[in-house]
């Protein structure tokens, strides 16, 4: 490494000047003892410790290590005259052969060798400086004198004509050196805010990075339930086609051995009835009076029994159904099955996960116990000791915490035993005294009710009676808020509609439970519904 380059790795990163007193941190970067504590300090008042080169942290504030190495070659080197090969600037006196400049006069703009500066006049006004080959730069170019001030006014070097006749006089002016150090202490702040914005950055960058990672793993999982949704239905579509075929396949068998028997009795019957004829022909075309005569009537050579049997309706002459007429009910439940697998897509049954319902304590009626876990609710005779506000109902009814205004959500319940009980949602204003405050009753709720075993779904006091049975003791209440949609669901396998209220939504809608002679449970579930 050439000397000027050893040169420039003795230059502190911070002042950007050759180190004073070196100092070390743990990560091995060096700087001047004054420039590390001055960064400390500053960093004192965020807590967070680290080197401005490598930005390594530490977990408390770093002890300063003295390089005793570092110090000793900086002195060694910065002490040692340039050689030749360090500066390439020669002599300007050494005519005859190259000689190696050691300093450089400012005054006689000429570079000197050790021989010429030991005879080199000692006045003032000889300047020396390192050896350079631009020393007319170091000069006024009006005055051609040292430029020894800063105008900082004008922002320019000068020199001391110009700050006493020239274009400077009257402006406020520094040595040299003084501006140095004012320049420098502004080049270390704005290296401070340098390094500050940096370190800014790097975290937006690393927050950045977090949130995209985070969005391909959301990416990633969303489409591994699309895939595994897909699986299913198309699973389940095999399974209906193959069972649908299978139907088709055992009853055209049926219908095909039912018309084979039909058509060879039939074939019989027609045989019988080709030999009756010619035998009537023969008669027919017989001349002799007592052959003819003596043969029974014609009426008689028809069987009776089969007379009768065409009359009734039980016989063998019934005329065969066509084949289309096969029995579509099996095949028309199975399609029907396909059509509630659709229609639970689009109802909602799918989405990403169970509402997170807590019980409000604070509006559970007196005779109502919530459990520990604010996920179940049980009738008790003993009036529990709360305190009666505005917001608590008077009767056997309880609200969830949580309101919901937008999105997609569903949650489960389980009822410990028949009896009258009511589950559905509700809007925070509903009454909470009189009959009007059941949910259902009025036009701020909606419920599935049970009184005993009849099942309705109540809104304003209008009752829809649920056909068919109903054996499962769980059910799904599922919220579209956007598509104005409130369903319920028999959880049995598999999943069965019930009914769909369909309303605008014009407030939060929490859930909401009527328990008169029984416990319900509000069940946890996995992230998308599947056949328990």
């Amino acid at each position: 490494m050439a000397v000027a380059d050893l040169r420039d790795e003795l230059d502190c990163s911070i002042c950007l000047s050759t180190y004073t007193d070196p100092v070390m941190l743990r990560c091995g970067h060096n700087f001047c003892r004054v420039c590390i504590d001055r960064v400390l300090d500053t960093q004192d008042k965020s807590g967070v410790y680290f080197c401005p080169d490598c930005r390594e942290e530490f977990p408390e504030r770093p002890a300063l290590m003295r390089n005793l190495t570092l110090r000793n070659v900086m002195e060694n080197l910065l002490f040692t005259p340039p050689t030749p090969m360090d500066t390439g600037i020669c002599c300007t006196y050494c005519v005859d052969s190259p000689v190696p400049a050691v300093r450089s006069c400012l005054h006689c703009e000429a570079s000197l060798c050790d021989k010429h500066l030991r005879s080199h006049s000692k006045s003032p006004e000889h300047v020396l400086s390192d050896p350079s080959t631009s020393l007319e730069k170091r000069k006024c170019s009006v005055h051609k004198k040292i430029l020894e001030y800063y105008c900082t006014e004008d922002t320019a070097c000068i020199c001391v004509s110009c700050s006493l006749v020239g274009e400077h006089r009257g402006h406020r002016v520094e040595m040299l050196d003084e501006a140095l150090e004012k320049k420098k202490k502004k080049l270390r702040n704005v290296l401070h805010k340098l390094i500050t914005k940096r370190k800014e950055t790097e975290e937006r960058v690393r927050i950045l990075e977090k949130r995209w990672r985070k969005a391909q793993e959301k990416a990633a999982g969303k489409a591994e339930r699309v895939t595994a949704l897909c699986t299913d239905i198309r699973r389940r579509v095999d399974d209906l086609e193959k069972k649908v075929l299978s139907e088709i396949s055992r009853q055209e068998k049926e219908e095909s051995l039912s018309l084979s028997a039909l058509i060879h009795q039939l074939e019989i019957k027609k045989d019988e009835l080709s030999r009756k004829m010619r035998h009537i022909e023969e008669l027919c075309n017989m001349t002799d009076p007592l052959t003819v005569l003596q043969e029974p009537d014609t009426g008689d050579l028809c069987d009776p029994e089969e007379e009768g049997g065409d009359e009734d309706t039980g016989g063998h002459d019934k005329q065969p159904h066509d084949g289309d007429d096969l029995d579509v009910a099996v095949i028309s439940h199975t399609l029907h099955t396909l059509c509630d697998v659709i229609s639970g897509i689009r109802s909602g049954i799918y989405v990403e996960g169970p509402a997170d319902i807590l019980l409000d304590v604070n509006t559970a009626g007196n005779y109502i116990h919530i459990s520990d876990d604010l996920k179940t609710a049980i009738r008790t005779r003993e009036k529990q000791k709360r305190p009666e506000t505005s917001e608590r109902f008077q009767d056997y009814q309880v609200m969830s915490r949580r309101g919901f205004t937008s999105g997609r959500h569903y949650w489960d319940v389980e009822i410990s035993k028949s009896g009258r009980w009511s589950v559905g949602m509700c809007y925070p204003s509903i009454d909470r005294r009189g009959r009007q405050s059941y949910i259902g009753y009025n036009n701020k709720s909606w419920s599935l009710w049970r009184y005993g075993n009849q099942y309705l779904v109540i809104h304003g006091s209008q009752e829809i009676r649920l056909p068919g049975n109903i054996f499962c003791n769980k059910f799904r209440i599922c919220l579209d808020y956007e598509a104005g949609q409130l369903s319920f669901y028999e959880l049995c396998d598999p999943i069965r509609h019930l009914h769909t209220f369909t309303i605008t939504f014009t407030q939060p809608l929490h859930a909401a439970l009527c328990i008169c002679d029984c416990s319900i449970k509000i069940l946890g579930g996995s992230s998308r519904w599947k056949k328990s």
